[in-house]
């Protein structure tokens, strides 16, 4: 399977950062992997990383509801007021412990490519790669 270029996660919480990230560099998905604590930071990065590399552009990312500063859904209004030659082919699965019926409702009017709880599994990340990039993982080492 060829890597995903890149991927950015975003919570708030170092020690689901660390976790989700030593899963998808254990699983091999990408050698590039950006945090980002809040909404703020991640659409700092997403500007930042594909206007000046495209090539270290996130094309996938796990993004938290509940975060300070900006929550996700906060993150995902003023990612679609982008001028439409900034906003890049993104794959956005919120990844979340909310069972809020009104964080349910707003997600559903936002473009996101899928909706998982808490925690990140090898399966999916498995379910994401195949049914978003059409990628398989290869076995575990």
């Amino acid at each position: 399977m060829p890597k995903i270029p890149c991927v950015l996660l975003v919570d708030d919480d170092p020690t689901t950062n660390f976790l989700n990230k030593k899963l998808l560099l254990r699983l091999d998905v990408t050698d590039n992997i950006r945090v980002a604590r809040n909404g703020q930071e991640a659409l700092y990065a997403m500007r930042e990383h594909c206007q000046q590399q495209p090539q270290d552009c996130p094309v996938l990312v796990f993004l938290d509801i509940n975060m300070p500063v900006m929550t996700g859904i906060q993150f995902l209004e003023a990612y679609q007021q982008l001028p439409v030659q900034e906003q890049q082919a993104v794959v956005v699965v919120m990844l979340t412990t909310s069972v809020s019926p009104r964080d349910q409702q707003l997600i559903q009017e936002l473009p996101i490519a899928d909706y998982l709880d808490k925690p990140l599994t090898q399966e999916k990340v498995q379910a994401v790669l195949q049914q978003h990039f059409g990628e398989e993982l290869r076995a575990e080492r």
